[in-house]
């Protein structure tokens, strides 16, 4: 039951993907996982524990955030727009972008799920929870921050990349971020997890937005060699500075054409 009315929610909102291609990764990313997170609100009204409301609530504050940001950004900035337009399919056939539209909204509801699987518990804070709380918080500020650190350093210099505050220490803070969110709430789960399905949902969730992290990343590399690779700096900045993960000496990720997203 709970997991129909995900799956229509996270359907509903990621459908303005048939507006423009790119929204159901992105706009309608945001908007399904805060819609999923006001649902099982509502759902579980009257039996909520307290670390259930504030997984809840960080799922809705996080969906809102970054659906707003997006379309905020792409609203206002046409250069964004014509990047996107450039490396994003948008002739998509109609059967292809029904099959994306439902794929997205699958993996969004596994990335939710274990918030799920704790509410219908009905189990209170334990040692999980609390971790995996504290890293979505951690990866939610993270993001926050990456993202108005980048604006702040492309006003100052919009032809240079950016190396400054989060990005000195890892070259895709924001996708970083979003491997904490996700990492945590998978973390937020455990105890309460019962059954293979739920395992798989859980683990189908962390693991298929952990390929799409790694994904971005790549394309991030691969557009920002053709706008930077000539200049020095940059390429000192690659050769020390990891792409994704803060201390873990992985430097580059283009070379695994398997990471398409």
């Amino acid at each position: 039951m709970e997991l129909a009315v995900m799956f229509a929610v996270a359907l509903l909102l990621s459908a303005c993907g048939f507006i423009m291609y790119v929204y159901f990764f992105s706009v309608g990313y945001g908007l399904s996982v805060a819609g999923i997170g006001a649902a099982l609100l509502i759902l579980f009204r009257g039996r909520l524990t307290g670390i259930g409301i504030a997984l809840c609530a960080l799922l809705i504050a996080y969906g809102l955030r970054l659906g707003g940001y997006l379309l905020i950004r792409e609203l206002r900035n046409a250069s964004y727009r014509n990047l996107l337009r450039g490396e994003v399919k948008t002739g998509a056939p109609l059967g292809m972008k029904f099959a994306i539209w439902i794929s997205c909204a699958a993996l969004y509801i596994c990335q939710c799920a274990p918030v799920l699987f704790r509410l219908r518990a009905g189990k209170g804070i334990d040692a999980a929870s609390g971790i995996g709380f504290a890293m979505m918080l951690c990866g939610v500020l993270m993001e926050m921050l990456a993202d108005l650190q980048k604006s702040r350093a492309k006003k100052r210099d919009p032809r240079r990349f950016v190396s400054t505050g989060l990005y000195r220490i890892v070259r895709c803070p924001n996708y970083f971020g979003e491997l904490l969110l996700w990492w945590g709430t998978f973390i937020s789960g455990l105890g309460v997890y019962r059954g293979a399905l739920q395992w798989l949902l859980a683990l189908l969730g962390v693991l298929g937005i952990t390929y799409v992290m790694f994904s971005g990343a790549r394309r991030l590399e691969l557009r920002q060699d053709r706008n930077y690779g000539g200049d020095p700096a940059y390429r000192e900045y690659v050769r020390t500075t990891p792409i994704l993960i803060p201390l873990v000496p992985l430097y580059s990720v283009k070379e695994h054409r398997w990471l398409v997203a």
